[in-house]
C-alpha cells in the first residue's frame, strides 16, 4: 500500500473530507489532494503531525515504516 492510499485510509477512518483533514493538520486542501493523488509527499515535519494525528485518533500508522519504504524506492 502506497503512502497516497494510507493518507486516504487515515482520512476515511475519521470520516473527514480532504478539507477537514487538511485543517486538522494545518495544511491546505490542495496539499492533501496532492498527497492522495501521489503527486507529492509530506516532509518530515508534516509526517510527525500525521503520526500525532493518528495516535490521537487511535489509528495504526507506522511513520517509520513509510519512511523506510520510501528510501528503498
Amino acid at each position: 500500500m502506497g503512502f497516497c492510499n494510507d493518507i486516504k485510509m487515515i482520512r476515511h477512518k475519521c470520516l473527514m473530507s480532504q478539507t477537514e483533514f487538511a485543517d486538522a493538520l494545518g495544511v491546505s486542501f490542495a496539499t492533501v489532494n496532492r498527497w492522495e493523488s501521489g503527486k507529492s509527499k509530506p516532509n518530515f515535519k508534516t509526517m510527525k503531525l500525521i503520526n500525532n494525528f493518528c495516535e490521537a485518533h487511535g489509528i495504526d500508522f507506522d511513520v517509520s515504516k513509510q519512511l523506510m519504504e520510501e528510501e528503498q524506492i
